[in-house]
């Protein structure tokens, strides 16, 4: 879609397994796609559009934080 966009979904720390692979499926659902897990944080980094990723914190319990995958900068 072109109005997909790059997120960063962070779980929480108690999330299990199965409940990540719930999470991440739901995520292909909405059109969405897993881009990469990560192996240090419970988390993963998907492209979707906008109108699911502003609700899919709301729909999971179990997800800590969706933020746009975006450049950070220093000082």
């Amino acid at each position: 879609m072109a109005d997909d966009k790059g997120y960063i979904v962070t779980l929480k720390d108690d999330t299990t397994d199965k409940e990540a692979e719930s999470i991440k499926s739901k995520i292909q659902q909405l059109g969405g796609k897993i881009t990469n897990e990560f192996s240090l944080i419970k988390g993963f980094s998907v492209k979707l559009p906008k109108i699911h990723a502003d609700a899919l914190h709301k729909e999971h319990p179990k997800i800590a934080n969706v933020e746009e995958d975006k450049e950070v900068h220093t000082q």
